[in-house]
């Protein structure tokens, strides 16, 4: 009879819908309706975030790119500006510059010439003149360290790779190998922490005042020169035809194993071949801006170095060097006279 009654029980509690298995039953499809729904409203609402996050992504890139083309069509058109005396002289758009005549030392237009900035890679520079100057086997086979490479932002090589002095001297001024410059300061007499003080060495004694080093790359933006002391290295270093002769080399390739190892000079007007190009050095990191160091021959046949620092562009420190560079060659004789000389061997030091 109890079993009876209980079955009964349950009968009619499941009849009238007050169990708790006919409860869950029910609200069980309508607790999945909800969570579909509020699923494909974050798939939905996502979706557009997505969606509007791609298009302001597109945009700012568009601008960027709108403002390089911009600022590469601006830094085509020369820009001039009235001097103190009266006279018209280029009006440039990077943060300093120099144009200097290496036989009387005297500077023929500045700005902010003397003032210390970050150099970037044209600390190569250094680094090339320090690590010849015991006019070491170029022959020597060098193997890659992990250390060569780690953080190099810029290099061909790879840890292992066994290369020679000569192939790492090549890197360090025609691509700009930061690999490179950190073998050439490990591997020299001096060893790396001593190759730096020796590079600040060099630099007091060359009279170079406002140049100091903190690494053979350029990577630190503790890397600092003015205008005017670069544009003095410039012309010492295309004495050495070891340094001169690479940085007007355009290309350079090298054996490594089984592969080849080819490389492009980071200095376009090298690459384009229609400036005379004695010597130079690109240089870039975003404290620094884009630099350029060179030593040029007009077309009266005299030297003069030409240093851009801080362009806006890469495209701009070429075209503020050429700029600079046809202001001058305007000069003609009026600057240097009828007699032009026809090498710079006697170039001061």
């Amino acid at each position: 009879m109890k079993l009876v009654r209980s079955v009964l029980v349950v009968g009619a509690l499941v009849a009238t819908g007050l169990t708790g298995v006919s409860a869950t039953a029910d609200a069980a499809p309508v607790t999945r309706t909800r969570t579909a729904r509020s699923a494909r409203a974050t798939r939905a609402t996502s979706s557009v975030r997505a969606t509007q996050r791609k298009a302001a992504l597109t945009t700012g890139r568009r601008r960027i790119a709108l403002a390089r083309i911009r600022e590469q069509r601006e830094a085509q058109q020369p820009r001039f500006k009235m001097d103190d005396s009266g006279a018209m002289v280029p009006d440039i758009r990077a943060e300093a510059a120099i144009v200097y005549d290496p036989l009387t030392g005297r500077v023929l237009y500045e700005e902010n010439s003397q003032l210390p900035r970050s150099i970037a890679s044209i600390t190569k520079v250094m680094t090339a003149a320090v690590f010849l100057e015991g006019n070491p086997d170029l022959s020597q086979e060098v193997v890659v360290q992990r250390e060569d490479v780690r953080n190099a932002s810029t290099t061909h090589l790879r840890a292992g790779y066994k290369v020679s002095t000569d192939d790492l001297l090549h890197l360090l001024l025609i691509a700009s190998d930061n690999a490179a410059a950190r073998a050439l300061a490990r591997v020299s007499p001096f060893g790396a922490v001593r190759f730096i003080e020796r590079m600040n060495e060099k630099a007091r004694e060359l009279g170079l005042d406002n140049t100091s080093y903190a690494d053979p790359s350029g990577l630190f933006s503790a890397n600092v020169s003015s205008a005017l002391d670069m544009a003095k290295l410039i012309t010492y270093v295309s004495n050495d035809e070891r340094i001169a002769s690479i940085m007007r080399s355009p290309t350079y390739s090298f054996p490594v194993g089984r592969r080849t190892v080819s490389v492009n000079s980071t200095n376009r007007l090298v690459r384009q071949g229609d400036v005379d190009v004695q010597a130079g050095k690109t240089g870039f990191i975003r404290s620094a801006g884009y630099c350029l160091a060179t030593l040029l021959r007009l077309p009266q046949g005299n030297p003069v170095a030409v240093v851009v620092l801080g362009a806006r562009s890469n495209a701009g420190r070429f075209m503020e060097t050429r700029h600079l560079f046809n202001w001058l060659s305007g000069k003609g004789t009026d600057w240097f006279g009828a007699a032009a000389p026809k090498t710079t061997a006697s170039i001061q030091q």
